[in-house]
């Protein structure tokens, strides 16, 4: 991976992140160590599942997150203390932290971040993992939906114009990830070394005297992987029969017309017509792309509809995670200096799980996935007989039986990654075969089913120990 087009260093953080920090300092606690986990609480877009991603760019980033001097001048200024001003000089964050993989299915409420650091330092880096991780997630998903809608069909990421700035480049990223062929993002190509297409705009096709000129032209200078635009003034009438009469011309020379590219209208009905057009003139093997505002719902239409269709190229609604905008990830203390610790809400579902943890996966007698488990760190997974239900323990699922597999694991110490991250291929790779486990009845679009996660019974005791404590502490 080549460096960020956007270099961050420790001011990449919200203000309050930097005020509880000094007040860290200030209060003698800043070398004690704390625990915080990541979570998410509910799955986008109404779907069964989140892929996480954005794990190897909060890692890279992370390595700079420091304070020069000009940084120092600056928190100067906004009135922060010059002995806490001095610590941060030499700051950097050598904690441990814990991971899923990238390209994991997870669900909602389970760690799969875990920070080991003193108190500033998990504190400040806090907006920075949120920032990466959450957005990269919730895009990953969207393009893996997509990837299921399709069918196993190839789609292209055409979104870094309709995308959020320098988010496009992490947008494109997450959309390899979660099932996307190519991008059209050159930029995001050469930093992740993805995959690179594109074909044509209206503005080619206008630009000359006559769309049967534009085609021509344009295949003349891109004999080996000619795609044309056929919407530019009208689609069956026009841009068809020109497409097809370059496409002799193109066999003539002994090369291939790739596809055309329908960006306007019905769809399904001009899919159809075409690849009709097209087969009569012994045409099969151009292929049929199409894009224009498509989604998840849009793609599961059209091939409900039998449309022809090879590919999709899809933008805005794959880089910006419409309709959802953001992932609801959160970052939790969960142990401080060596006590559990959590967040109590009127609401049991909010109540945060304290102390140092580990997730893990079952499996059932088939191999599929089956349920996450919550256990405490410490705890050995043999000896968990039952996962409960957090906020209905009366519910529980025996689970001693079953093959079960550790999902955290160390990924960065000492400064620095422990081993090197996979590329996004890879984590697509990984994913596909995670999601050949995962029952259907998960992966559906339309009310998905529930998955289970659970948490073990020394979990669910020490909860309820740490919330009578506190009640007792001000009930008096």
């Amino acid at each position: 991976m080549t460096d960020q087009p956007v270099h961050i260093n420790g001011l990449y953080t919200d203000f309050y992140e930097l005020s509880m920090a000094q007040g860290y300092f200030y209060a003698g606690k800043h070398k004690e160590t704390a625990v915080f986990d990541y979570f998410f609480r509910s799955n986008p877009f109404k779907g069964g599942f989140l892929v996480f991603a954005g794990l190897a760019d909060f890692l890279e980033q992370l390595q700079s997150f420091t304070y020069s001097a000009e940084a120092i001048d600056y928190l100067q200024k906004l009135g922060l203390k010059p002995d806490f001003l001095e610590h941060l000089r030499h700051f950097r964050f050598n904690g441990k932290i814990f991971s899923v993989r990238e390209g994991e299915l997870v669900f909602p409420n389970e760690p799969i971040v875990r920070i080991e650091a003193t108190l500033p330092e998990a504190q400040l880096i806090e907006t920075l993992l949120l920032n990466i991780l959450n957005f990269q997630s919730l895009i990953a998903t969207k393009a893996f939906r997509m990837k299921l809608a399709a069918n196993g069909k190839n789609f292209s990421d055409f979104g870094l114009r309709r995308s959020h700035g320098f988010g496009g480049l992490m947008a494109s990223r997450a959309a390899i990830i979660g099932g996307a062929s190519s991008t059209s993002n050159v930029q995001a190509g050469f930093m992740y070394g993805l995959p690179v297409s594109g074909t044509m705009a209206h503005s080619w096709v206008q630009s000359f005297d006559s769309e049967l000129t534009a085609f021509r032209t344009y295949a003349k200078f891109n004999p080996k992987n000619s795609i044309l635009l056929v919407d530019t003034y009208d689609t069956l009438r026009s841009g068809l029969p020109n497409a097809i009469l370059v496409a002799k011309e193109m066999e003539a020379e002994g090369e291939k017309l790739a596809g055309i590219r329908l960006d306007s209208g019905d769809l399904a009905y001009l899919s159809k017509k075409a690849r009709k057009m097209l087969d009569k003139e012994g045409l099969s093997y151009v292929k049929i792309l199409v894009s224009n505002q498509l989604n998840e719902w849009v793609i599961n239409s059209l091939e409900d509809q039998m449309a022809p269709i090879d590919g999709f190229g899809i933008g805005t609604e794959l880089v910006t995670g419409k309709p959802d905008a953001s992932l609801d990830g959160v970052y939790k203390l969960c142990e401080s200096a060596g006590n559990p610790s959590m967040k109590i809400s009127e609401n049991i579902e909010k109540n945060t799980l304290p102390g140092k943890k580990m997730l893990w996966r079952f499996y059932d007698e088939e191999g599929n996935i089956y349920r996450d488990g919550i256990l405490l760190d410490n705890e050995l997974p043999g000896h968990c007989e039952w996962l409960y239900h957090p906020a209905q323990p009366d519910k529980k699922t025996a689970v001693a039986h079953l093959k079960r597999e550790q999902l955290l694991r160390l990924v960065y110490e000492n400064g620095l990654p422990v081993y090197p991250m996979p590329t996004p291929q890879e984590c697509h790779h990984y994913l596909t075969k995670r999601a050949e486990l995962l029952p259907e009845e998960h992966k559906r679009f339309v009310m998905p089913h529930i998955f289970k996660v659970g948490i073990s019974a020394n979990l669910l005791e020490l909860r309820n120990e740490l919330m009578q404590k506190y009640r007792k502490s001000y009930e008096g």
